[in-house]
């Protein structure tokens, strides 16, 4: 009886979101926004950039691929005319890879829920396989604090199963190296049917700071078909829970901006 009692003293230990904001870091480094200040032979930010996310349109524009973008914030720091700036809005998933290519013409449309059939099915129990493959650790730690009690990810119907037999969702970190190329797809080829697969970190949907590497193809997309997009690097666990909520068609609270 001590116990319960104690339990219901302490009440919820989870956090407000997604009925509100979710507590932010001071130094969040979210969406970034670009303005129309940059000159058109200016091109300080496209050779600061570590992984070649920013480039020119064919108006002369700037564009920035949120997909290989690590938010290093190096762009931001070092254009004379503040064209690049990061904001605090966590939310950044897509269900297109062509919709991560930002630029000051095109804003990034927020992932779209599922079709209504698959919602019914999904909505509120989805299983999900988490596969690293060859990722640093850091998306991996931050799909795991989702599991913690802060977060509870299972409040919402949504758990991390060992085997993919069991699972309806794939999630995959890392840009997958050609070592991990067949491991990844005997587990995809493991689930059963109807099946999606989440790429999260900039890494797993580009190839990131590995994009030039002889040793992957470019992200999971180059392997399997990705149905939501997550980027980041690594993306906040605010970040990741609100692209599947809404992939699920869950409401969810917007930022006050």
């Amino acid at each position: 009886m001590s116990i319960l009692s104690e339990r219901f003293h302490q009440r919820h230990r989870t956090m407000v979101f997604p009925d509100a904001p979710p507590p932010l870091p001071e130094h969040f480094r979210g969406l970034p926004a670009i303005s129309g200040r940059c000159s058109p032979a200016c091109e300080v930010c496209l050779q600061a950039c570590p992984t070649s996310a920013i480039a020119r349109t064919s108006e002369g524009k700037i564009r920035l691929d949120l997909g290989a973008c690590t938010f290093c914030g190096d762009c931001a720091g070092i254009c004379p005319e503040h064209a690049i700036s990061f904001g605090s809005d966590w939310r950044m998933a897509s269900r297109s890879r062509e919709e991560l290519k930002i630029s000051q013409d095109h804003t990034l449309e927020l992932a779209q829920a599922l079709e209504s059939h698959a919602q019914a099915i999904f909505g509120h129990s989805l299983r999900i396989r988490e596969v690293s493959a060859g990722g640093c650790g850091a998306c991996e730690a931050d799909v795991n604090v989702l599991s913690t009690i802060g977060w509870d990810l299972s409040r919402f119907g949504i758990q991390m199963v060992a085997s993919p037999r069991h699972a309806d969702a794939l999630l995959v970190t890392g840009p997958v190296p050609r070592s991990m190329a067949l491991a990844l797809a005997k587990t995809w080829a493991a689930m059963p049917t109807p099946k999606f697969v989440i790429a999260v970190g900039s890494c797993a949907v580009s190839g990131g700071l590995f994009a030039d590497s002889p040793e992957h193809c470019g992200g999971v997309a180059e392997h399997l078909p990705v149905d939501l997009f997550i980027p980041g690097c690594p993306p906040h666990p605010a970040t990741i829970l609100d692209g599947i909520l809404r992939f699920l068609g869950h409401s969810i609270a917007e930022p006050s901006l």
